[in-house]
């Protein structure tokens, strides 16, 4: 019975990881297909805001006009804003969409080299269940049903703690967000003092350090979305998780409408919390999920623990 117990068990959690991988393969293709409209409509508003720039710059007759009401650096510092903020947007979703084309990968070559578990596991099952009947006792049945619930419990568990594992890096780099804000905004009271070029170089520092985090944070939280695919949490959790997706849109958008203007800085730290908030919501439901599912498997181990040591083979 030994040899069956260890195939068993072995073949049995080879399927229930490609269960899961093939889960969260599925979702990352629906998130490879959104990217990549999304990267394509972002790549095309990108170049017809360089467009407007090169007019500008140009013998244009736009650009005449504007020069003739002598507004032609406010309107050029203008289209100049856009273009930069449609050019990070763009290279933000770009760069999620190829992290996502690598996870895509990464999960094709697991699956493929799980094989054909599904079929082993099932013949195995069958003839570990043949040489339980032929005990004659419905203890020994008794015993393979809760094997099979306690290896359920044990997926989930793993499932629970990679999905803590992404909410919690995604948390910490919401705090380093927050940090370059705050410092971003320091600078920026100081500019509005009277703090000069050196105040004003600090600030834009701060923002750039800003900028590049929230890239991270963006495919962090797809990430975290990703790991949720197998874990069911509650309907009113689903649109938040689903906004996780769009948050570097919201924050460059705030951002780059005037980042010269302290007021657009505490906008961006606002929206950087509320998702921090969302994210820690989500991350202490996992954990009393955890709990729970830890609690279930440590009574289904006493149970079948006690089950054994009455069963007489």
């Amino acid at each position: 019975m030994a040899y069956y117990d260890e195939k068993v068990q072995l073949l049995r959690q080879q399927v229930e990881q490609k269960k899961h991988k093939e889960s969260k393969l599925k979702e990352l293709y629906t998130q490879r297909e959104t990217l990549s409209a999304k990267a394509d409509a972002l790549r095309k508003e990108k170049l017809d805001e360089q467009a407007d720039v090169d007019r500008l710059e140009g013998h244009s007759l736009t650009a005449f006009f504007y020069g003739v009401i002598g507004k032609m650096d406010e309107k050029l510092d203008k289209e100049r804003e856009e273009a930069y903020a449609a050019s990070v947007k763009y290279d933000v979703a770009a760069r999620e969409f190829s992290s996502v084309e690598e996870d895509i990968k990464r999960y094709e070559a697991e699956i493929d080299q799980l094989g054909e578990c599904e079929q082993q596991y099932a013949q195995a099952f069958k003839d570990k269940l043949e040489a339980i009947k032929c005990l004659g006792t419905k203890e020994a049945e008794e015993i393979l049903r809760i094997e099979e619930h306690i290896s359920y419990l044990e997926g989930q568990i793993k499932e629970i703690e990679e999905a803590l594992g992404a909410g919690r890096a995604a948390l910490e780099t919401t705090d380093s967000v927050l940090s370059s804000l705050d410092s971003a905004e320091g600078w920026g009271t100081w500019d509005l003092l009277g703090g000069g070029l050196l105040s004003d170089m600090a600030k834009h520092s701060h923002l750039d350090e800003a900028q590049q985090r929230v890239e991270y944070l963006q495919v962090q939280l797809r990430r975290f979305k990703t790991e949720l695919t197998d874990v069911t949490i509650h309907a009113d959790m689903q649109v938040s998780i689903d906004g996780f997706l769009c948050f570097a849109d919201y924050f460059f958008d705030g951002l780059f409408a005037d980042w010269a203007v302290l007021n657009k800085i505490n906008q961006s730290q606002t929206q950087v919390q509320n998702t921090k908030s969302q994210i820690e919501i989500v991350v202490d439901r996992l954990t009393a999920m955890l709990s729970a599912t830890n609690k279930s498997l440590e009574n289904e181990k006493i149970v079948l623990n006690d089950l054994i040591t009455k069963t007489t083979i």
